[in-house]
């Protein structure tokens, strides 16, 4: 599976990715946002990431900023399935991709790809010092849900207060929405 944005490309990690993708997210100010990379993130890590099984009805992309020539990793995101099986939206993007849009314009193209495969009932998740996060999430459709509660980060290496959100029908980001949120992106150059 793949997807296109007007300034982004989806698509799932192969293992000649390791080397970017251990340079993107290498950083702890990204991992310790995460749940589940650890920290330090090592080349290992990146090989065993690309490397792993994966269910094939759970979409899971790297993302790469298009370009005239080679496109530039830019950060991934997915839908996993926490230990409870419930679906979660998961995402990152490389600092110094940081506030240009590239989460909320490839996460929606994610979450569009979710809805249109039938998968209901995703969750997402940030840590309460992560606001950025929360608001790509909001803007996706996600609504909170109960109390900030603990949740351990490997990258953290500790449990700390977590967000948590739900994309009921009624929250689901709405096409008009979508298309309006990517009109006014130009396609990026080199």
């Amino acid at each position: 599976m793949f997807a296109r944005t007007p300034r982004l490309l989806l698509r799932p990690g192969w293992p000649e990715d390791a080397a970017a993708l251990h340079a993107a997210i290498a950083d702890e100010s990204i991992v310790r946002n995460l749940a589940t990379a650890p920290w330090p993130y090592a080349p290992d890590d990146a090989r065993a990431f690309l490397a792993r099984h994966r269910d094939p009805r759970l979409p899971a992309f790297l993302i790469f900023k298009r370009t005239l020539g080679t496109p530039h990793l830019v950060g991934g995101c997915g839908i996993g399935t926490r230990a409870d099986g419930r679906l979660e939206l998961g995402y990152w993007i490389a600092r110094p991709y940081w506030g240009l849009g590239f989460a909320t314009e490839a996460a929606g193209a994610l979450m569009h790809a979710v809805r249109a495969a039938g998968l209901r009932h995703v969750n997402a998740t940030h840590f309460i010092d992560n606001p950025a996060s929360g608001r790509v999430i909001r803007k996706l459709g996600f609504r909170p849900v109960g109390q900030p509660a603990m949740r351990y980060s490997r990258g953290r290496g500790r449990a700390d207060l977590c967000q948590s959100y739900e994309d009921g029908e009624e929250s689901a980001m709405r096409d008009d929405i979508a298309m309006e949120l990517y009109a006014d992106m130009e396609p990026l150059a080199a």
